[in-house]
């Protein structure tokens, strides 16, 4: 397909940029599974790695030639001037470009879990720069797959993917449902779940490190409001990371991190 030049943002083939929010974008027209924004040639690298489809892209004229290298020549890729574009945008794009990429169909959790030894379960996180925040230290650390519940915030939006640089993409996750079915699910696959909280009966991280199970599931709450009764029902033992100077707990991605470190041998 040509380059198509940009030079009114009320062009209707911009829509996937200019009128759709992530929630707008997960039911976009035309898709089976919805559309995401993927920002920057980094991003968009990692999202045909992962084997994700290119609807369109939208860049500056001095990252045209990396685009079109990335996507090949059967894909829409559109041009325009910087100031056009932060304009489009609302910021500068530092970055080069964006792409507008089809959601892939979400895996079967039973299918994640076959394989994996490191697992994390999101309940209800709604901040998504914490979604991103936990995804990339699962990436660099080293979770073969995260869990999220139904109300956890999508890891596909676009500040969960821009936080994450992209890991949202290559770290395997799905959506589960309720917690007995959840529960169930983790014990058919020999999982010991480890809830991060503060209670009563919660143990040190540094005496569970000692404890080795050959399948771990870590699982964190939402900000603020920690984990539900269910969750806390659900899981094998309550772990806590020790804290100085009267602190009693971490940011949710902060927490994940130190707590994966700890549990990632």
């Amino acid at each position: 397909m040509p380059v198509i030049e940009i030079h009114e943002l009320s062009d209707p083939r911009l829509a996937d940029y200019t009128q759709s929010t992530d929630v707008a974008l997960k039911k976009a027209r035309g898709t089976e599974h919805g559309l995401y924004i993927a920002e920057s040639a980094l991003v968009l690298e990692r999202a045909l790695g992962a084997g994700h489809r290119v609807r369109s892209v939208l860049t500056l004229a001095n990252t045209l030639d990396e685009a079109r290298t990335l996507v090949g020549d059967d894909v829409p890729v559109f041009v325009g001037a910087g100031e056009l574009l932060t304009e489009l945008t609302g910021y500068v794009l530092h970055r080069g470009l964006i792409a507008a990429m089809h959601r892939p169909a979400l895996p079967e959790p039973a299918t994640l879990l076959a394989d994996a030894r490191r697992i994390l379960i999101l309940e209800n996180v709604t901040d998504p720069t914490n979604v991103g925040a936990i995804f990339r230290s699962a990436g660099a650390i080293g979770a073969d797959a995260i869990l999220v519940t139904p109300r956890c915030s999508d890891p596909f939006y676009r500040r969960a993917i821009r936080v994450s640089m992209g890991t949202v993409l290559q770290v395997p996750w799905t959506r589960v449902g309720d917690w007995p079915s959840t529960r169930q699910l983790l014990t058919r696959h020999g999982f010991h779940v480890a809830a991060l909280a503060l209670t009563p009966d919660a143990v040190s991280l540094r005496d569970f490190h000692g404890e080795q199970h050959a399948r771990l599931a870590l699982l964190l709450g939402a900000e603020g409001e920690g984990l539900t009764d269910e969750a806390l029902a659900a899981a094998d033992a309550v772990v806590q990371i020790p804290m100085k100077h009267g602190i009693d707990s971490l940011n949710v991605a902060a927490a994940s991190a130190v707590a994966m470190w700890a549990l990632s041998s």
